[in-house]
């Protein structure tokens, strides 16, 4: 009986473990092989070269730049993303003030703030970083006209052509664009948990902080462990090579102020042709995100709360 438990078992994951290996642990593989050569991506022929990639990457003042800025991404992102996100979903759904029949409500407005939260999920970011891009021009974009409307026409900054401003303008498009997913999911994480708790700490007088650290947060803690880990790869992966591609002059510019790591990779093999170089920095990559998903999952380790 065991014995075709466990025959059924391995022939139901033998097709899906199969694509799995063919489509995401061979092309991993690959990808650490060909940095090892001088591969240009053009040609069929290389050679090996053993670690000169490796050697050119520690010496590669971009790379340390983009590295720089990679970490930025997955430091600060999740950060202002989760922080967010909570606040609004905790006041989507307990933070209202006490209504007849519902010692426990969310804001007035709650189904309108959820719809309006998730509508940027519904934009491309090639949409919201063009979008973005025409608000950040500092001739006719909206933000500037809107500084000169209230009075601040002495206050026109270049946004996205500051070096010191460029970065931080990419981070706030990526900020509204997640956020929204965020808010969604911890808002159905919080719609779980009875509302029995919240009312038995406010009859006991906490306040909505007390109710929020002490009940919402640890029985949350599972779901923005998740969250974390997931906004981190988001952080260091497509988004912010689509924004930083669309958005930024260069791309990556001014003088290198917005170049990510994705971004280096996809420049160093379709504009400089150095393919097996992209490789090698892609490998990095792969090390840093496995490295940050490694630290917050430990770092959020923590008993599991049940209820």
């Amino acid at each position: 009986m065991q014995h075709g438990k466990y025959r059924f078992i391995v022939g139901f994951l033998a097709a899906p473990l199969a694509l799995y290996a063919v489509f995401v642990i061979w092309p991993f593989v690959q990808s650490i092989y060909y940095s090892f050569t001088d591969w240009t991506g053009l040609s069929p022929d290389f050679s090996m070269v053993g670690f000169d990639n490796y050697a050119r990457l520690l010496d590669d003042d971009v790379f340390w730049k983009s590295l720089q800025h990679s970490l930025l991404f997955a430091l600060v992102l999740p950060v202002v993303t989760i922080g967010l996100a909570l606040f609004f979903a905790f006041m989507i759904n307990v933070g209202g003030r006490h209504r007849k029949g519902a010692a426990i409500s969310g804001v007035r407005g709650s189904s309108f703030y959820k719809i309006a939260y998730f509508f940027p999920q519904v934009l491309s970011i090639a949409i919201v970083a063009l979008l973005f891009q025409f608000a950040y021009n500092p001739e006719s974009g909206a933000i500037n006209s809107a500084l000169k409307a209230v009075g601040l026409g002495d206050v026109q900054p270049l946004w996205l052509g500051d070096p010191d401003l460029a970065l931080w303008c990419v981070m706030a498009v990526l900020v509204w664009s997640t956020v929204g997913f965020f808010v969604v999911l911890f808002s159905a994480g919080m719609a779980s948990i009875p509302k029995d708790f919240y009312e038995a700490a406010l009859l006991d007088g906490a306040s909505r902080v007390t109710t929020f650290f002490r009940i919402t947060l640890p029985l949350l803690w599972d779901t923005i462990q998740s969250g974390w880990v997931y906004m981190g790869i988001l952080a260091l992966g497509a988004e912010s090579f689509a924004v930083v591609q669309i958005m930024t002059t260069g791309p990556g510019g001014p003088d290198y102020s917005t170049t990510v790591m994705v971004l280096y990779v996809y420049q160093s093999a379709f504009r400089d042709g150095a393919a097996a170089y992209a490789t090698t920095i892609g490998v990095a990559l792969l090390v840093v995100t496995l490295a940050f998903a490694a630290v917050v999952m430990k770092l959020g380790r923590r008993e599991r709360l049940e209820y």
